[in-house]
């Protein structure tokens, strides 16, 4: 929970995000080893804060280069303290935003990027990387390695980009702050649904990037898109924490304050003949947020709005949403030709809920045994566990289930 904020504090001293991962981990050890005699300290975060900030100064101090690095980092570094430099007009008062700046910087290839500030600031595990990414662990793994090496290489300081530099990095950054969110939101494994520690970062980096740059019309979109969903936050687990379906979630547990300030980001996006992906994924997203009811849902305008997104950042899980909404638009059977056709994407090979999707279009159909075996295919590819007992629980309602 606080390794992204130790890791932004440390690479500030040091000026290298590797070697400030490196002295997280330490710290880390360190509590490891000494908590259990002295026991949890009433602030851990920062009790470990202060062990790596220790550390950084000790490594910079064992370097023949520790005074002009002591010179570029202030006169204040001490080991007892240091206070973070002074705002300026513009400036991100943010260290765990200043982290994900550097690591998107343009040195780096845009999937190195992502990577790279995911595992740093969203602290993911690669598998879960790979998720998002829908690409294999040991190509993730690869990326963040040459990642680090890039950045130490090239000399990339931990600094606020301006003006040009930082609107070439921003792309980058709101990507990385949407798949934070999007793995806080449906984890990838585990035994719970929800990781609410990373959709609160995600949802406090995204509205520090809409008051920073307040005339891009995507920061705008991405903060009322993450507003909107995380408003459903609440009702998306019963009381033992079990997934509930959007078509079963009570309403009245939706955060209607989020609500509000997703529809004002949204205004602030523009009209949506210019929306961009993010834009147009909270358009959808407020669809929802409108509808008294499931049953009252405009599909017909959601479905419209996945095929405007589906121009615009083509992609096999749009496809899939797309389905979806056409499904409840028009019926199942208008729907099931799209997801067939997906069946042959290598990134979906092992995407669960193709599988799902597929087998809800099939139980509607009435197709009870094949709608089965595509919930017990689903339930197996996932590896989340809360996911894995709604879906067999599926495939039991269907009559073809394992007990």
């Amino acid at each position: 929970m606080e390794s992204a904020r130790i890791i932004a504090t440390v690479a500030r001293i040091v000026r290298d995000v590797g070697i400030a991962e490196e002295i997280a981990q330490d710290a880390l050890v360190a509590a490891l080893e000494q908590w259990p005699r002295t026991g949890v300290p009433e602030r851990p975060g920062g009790w470990l804060t202060a062990t790596a900030k220790h550390r950084a100064v000790d490594l910079v101090r064992r370097h023949e280069t520790y005074a002009r690095k002591l010179a570029e980092v202030g006169r204040t570094l001490t080991e007892e303290s240091y206070d973070p430099e002074p705002s300026g007009p513009g400036d991100i008062d943010d260290d765990v935003l200043r982290l994900v700046f550097t690591a998107c910087h343009p040195v780096l290839s845009a999937d190195a990027r992502a990577a790279l500030t995911l595992r740093l600031v969203g602290g993911l595990r690669t598998d879960e990387i790979a998720r998002a990414f829908l690409v294999p662990e040991a190509t993730v793994a690869a990326r963040i390695t040459r990642a680090k090496r890039t950045l130490a290489k090239e000399g990339v300081e931990f600094e606020v980009p301006y003006g040009e530099d930082r609107a070439a990095r921003l792309g980058s950054v709101l990507e990385v702050v949407y798949l934070i969110f999007n793995e806080g939101y449906a984890a990838t494994a585990g035994d719970d649904l929800l990781r609410p520690g990373l959709c609160e970062d995600a949802l406090r980096l995204a509205r520090v990037l809409a008051a920073l740059v307040p005339r891009e019309g995507e920061a705008q979109g991405l903060a009322a898109l993450l507003e909107l969903q995380a408003s459903r936050t609440a009702a998306r687990t019963g009381p033992e924490g079990r997934p509930v379906l959007l078509a079963a979630q009570d309403r009245r547990r939706w955060n209607r304050l989020l609500i509000g300030r997703g529809f004002a980001a949204l205004e602030r996006a523009g009209d949506g003949r210019s929306y961009g992906p993010y834009a147009l994924q909270a358009a959808i997203a407020a669809c929802h947020a409108r509808a008294a009811s499931y049953e009252e849902t405009d599909w017909a305008t959601i479905a419209a709005l996945y095929g405007k997104l589906g121009v615009l950042a083509p992609s096999p899980v749009v496809e899939l949403n797309r389905a979806v909404a056409v499904s409840m638009a028009e019926g199942p059977a208008a729907a099931l030709p799209i997801v067939d056709a997906l069946a042959a994407e290598p990134g979906l090979a092992r995407y669960h809920l193709l599988p799902s999707v597929r087998g809800d279009l099939l139980a509607r159909l009435g197709r009870a045994e094949e709608a089965g075996a595509e919930f017990e295919r689903a339930a197996e590819l996932t590896r989340n566990e809360s996911e894995r007992e709604l879906l067999r629980g599926r495939a039991r309602e269907s009559g073809t289930g394992t007990t």
